[in-house]
């Protein structure tokens, strides 16, 4: 089974529809025969690096609404983030660009470690309120799952290094009508729309390996009309002469 993710790194319930991913598969019988790849996704690709606003105020100046009511929206956020483990600590939260931070993931699924700086990139948003568009800060996060810092610096100032990479998953995202992340499509024929709920992960999952792998149905070549001898927990039937 293969389940592929679009999400952005500053999507708060792209992190909790992972860890509800993570949390449904941990439980899921045939876990090791599944393959989750992540696939890239910008919010907004004209976000600036940082402008120095908060997220209540990004949130305020998108949504027309008050500082405060951003706040008690973010603040029912982090309490589904809570749920799952997640801590989100919106008051450090640096909005910014994730066009780099896709760049970078791409080259890390080329050595083997897009999964660990997914989970890191997105730790160090939401968690440590990290800028994930810096440069350096990239370096030292790419650094704490074990890649090269040259090699990152390498991708990191060529702008067009691994651009066409993220460019394509977005474009595809495109054809197949995805319009918000985190968004889910296993074995190229199912989506989740969404950090749907934990059983309704546990549920797909469990569908979509049923119907991959259903319960062998024998054809009978016994014969018409011909008696075999036959025992049940009732007894043994005696064929008639």
């Amino acid at each position: 089974m293969k389940i592929e993710v679009w999400s952005d790194y500053v999507c708060p319930f792209c992190y909790i529809g992972k860890r509800r991913l993570e949390m449904a598969l941990e439980q899921f019988p045939n876990k090791n025969q599944v393959e989750v790849e992540f696939k890239s996704f910008e919010l907004d690709p004209n976000a600036e690096m940082y402008a120095g606003k908060s997220i209540h105020e990004v949130l305020a100046g998108k949504y027309r609404m008050s500082v405060e009511e951003a706040e008690n929206a973010n603040s029912n956020v982090g309490s589904q983030a809570a749920s799952t483990g997640l801590k989100y600590d919106f008051d450090n939260m640096k909005p910014t660009n994730t066009f780099d931070a896709h760049r970078l993931t791409k080259y890390a699924q080329t050595v083997g470690k897009e999964k660990e700086l997914t989970e890191k990139l997105l730790y160090s948003y939401f968690t440590e309120g990290k800028l994930i568009s810096d440069h350096n800060t990239l370096v030292e996060i790419g650094k704490s799952v074990g890649l090269e810092e040259e090699d990152q610096r390498k991708v990191l100032a060529d702008s067009t290094s691994f651009a066409n990479d993220v460019r394509i998953d977005e474009a595809l995202a495109s054809q197949i009508g995805v319009t918000g992340v985190p968004f889910f499509v296993i074995n190229q024929k199912y989506s989740i729309s969404g950090a749907q709920p934990l059983e309704t992960f546990k549920r797909v999952l469990e569908q979509v390996w049923q119907e991959d792998h259903p319960t062998p149905k024998f054809q009978d070549l016994s014969g018409a009309g011909t008696e075999g001898a036959v025992c049940t927990d009732e007894g043994c039937e005696i064929p008639k002469k």
